[in-house]
């Protein structure tokens, strides 16, 4: 059976990832992320929202409605893709901070989250990784299954429709795009 790859993340965050509000996603890792850790490996996936961890105080703005993890048989609606255009880790703090604007998360959980000693990677560092999202042009829908749970930031879902990318258009259009994307990557890419 035919698969794709989900890169779970707070459903406030997939909001500012859809709403173009956000063009970064910044990581450590999950609980379980295996023996390496996190890695941005994958280039294309789709934005799974989660409810786990998601509180109102790690973020700065944003509605976070408190709602248990998704149980087996609930409908995921799949609405938003990202393609990771670079991903760097990040060892300099100023460099993080000068982040800041890109993205919602709360500066207590950014320095959280560089301070934090996870699998493969040591305190005073992140994940950072550019994306470009598009929104499908219909919400996909399909099952929770146990499988999808867990403390991971990759899982597995089932394959989308075929035809999805044809329709799916970019959250921010191109030209504003190279411009936030020249911005990242004068701080990120030095």
């Amino acid at each position: 059976m035919a698969q794709a790859d989900a890169f779970k993340e707070w459903q406030v965050v997939c909001d500012a990832l859809a709403s173009g509000r956000q063009t970064i996603i910044l990581r450590k890792g999950g609980i379980h992320e295996g023996r390496e850790g996190f890695s941005f490996a994958r280039e294309s996936f789709f934005l799974f929202p989660t409810r786990f961890h998601a509180q109102s105080d790690q973020v700065r703005e944003g509605e976070v409605i408190p709602m248990p993890e998704w149980q087996p048989g609930e409908e995921i609606r799949i609405t938003h893709q990202a393609d990771a255009r670079w991903a760097v880790t990040l060892t300099e703090w100023s460099q993080v901070k000068a982040l800041r604007q890109f993205h919602i998360y709360s500066d207590e959980t950014i320095r959280d989250r560089f301070d934090w000693e996870a699998k493969g990677m040591n305190t005073g560092s992140i994940h950072v990784a550019l994306v470009r999202v598009r929104k499908l042009a219909e919400p996909w829908v399909f099952p929770y299954e146990p499988s999808m749970g867990g403390c991971r930031s990759w899982i597995k879902i089932p394959a989308p429709p075929s035809a999805w990318r044809l329709s799916a258009t970019p959250v921010i259009d191109l030209a504003c795009f190279s411009e936030l994307r020249r911005h990242i990557d004068a701080i990120a890419l030095g």
